[in-house]
């Protein structure tokens, strides 16, 4: 069993309740899941659209990092993600990234962990830092919540 964190984000529909809904699909393949609080934000890169409701989930999971990325991609499809029409970084119902499968660094066409944009990301970091507030980057050993603090505030404000 490998600890992983995954990146839950939507801001299309009843958001916070797509967020515990798809929780609870993840449930069924991560042992012990946890949840972070649920954080609102600002959208980052396309400003014109609705707000996010972010969260991280965590647990452990037999899947391998490829299985695992399937089974969350199968879930913001059931979701209606669809990928083909949706503008890059813009709105969408459901967004599940891999932000850490244990302690691997994988750089592989369309998976990299720890995911590419979580130094970046207050509305990652924030709640990752809810699960597990001494995390380290596996790469560099720099602990998330200097990292977090060294960011702007970037429109995070808590929800629940």
């Amino acid at each position: 069993m490998i600890p992983v964190f995954l990146g839950l984000g939507s801001n299309i529909g009843d958001r916070k309740s797509t967020i515990l809904s798809a929780f609870g699909e993840l449930s069924s393949f991560l042992q012990g899941a946890r949840l972070s609080r649920l954080w609102g934000s600002r959208p980052l890169y396309v400003a014109n659209q609705p707000d996010f409701v972010n969260a991280v989930a965590t647990g452990e999971t037999e899947l391998a990092p490829r299985d695992l990325l399937i089974a969350v991609n199968l879930i913001e499809a059931a979701h209606g993600r669809d990928r083909s029409r949706e503008i890059p970084k813009g709105p969408r119902n459901l967004d599940i990234d891999i932000l850490l499968y244990g302690d691997l660094v994988i750089q592989e066409p369309g998976l990299v962990v720890p995911h590419a944009g979580l130094r970046e990301r207050q509305f990652a970091l924030r709640p990752l830092l809810d699960l597990n507030p001494g995390l380290r980057d596996p790469s560099s050993g720099v602990a998330y919540s200097d990292m977090a603090k060294a960011l702007p505030e970037q429109g995070i404000y808590l929800l629940v």
